[in-house]
């Protein structure tokens, strides 16, 4: 694993060339010398965080809208209370 540094600036310039970097591994971005963004892949960050799936980005997906959801009924559940 690379581990590559750009300024801002750099990385306002070449956009292409941290995209690039991020395949070998992070891209760290900096403000005035220090670190403060880290670029990676996608896939690179899905191991990260453990490849966990907000049903909000389910929605999101395209095609979303087609799928057909099927909800059991479970009936009336409620039931007296025994208060005695």
């Amino acid at each position: 694993m690379t581990i590559t540094t750009l300024s801002s600036r750099q990385f306002n310039q070449d956009t292409s060339r941290a995209k690039k970097a991020a395949k070998d591994g992070p891209v760290f971005i900096t403000d005035r010398g220090r670190p403060a963004h880290v670029l990676l892949t996608f896939d690179e960050y899905k191991k990260i965080t453990g490849g966990r799936t907000k049903i909000a980005d389910l929605l999101a997906m395209p095609g979303a809208e087609d799928i057909e959801l099927e909800i059991p009924q479970w009936g009336d559940l409620a039931q007296a209370a025994d208060i005695s």
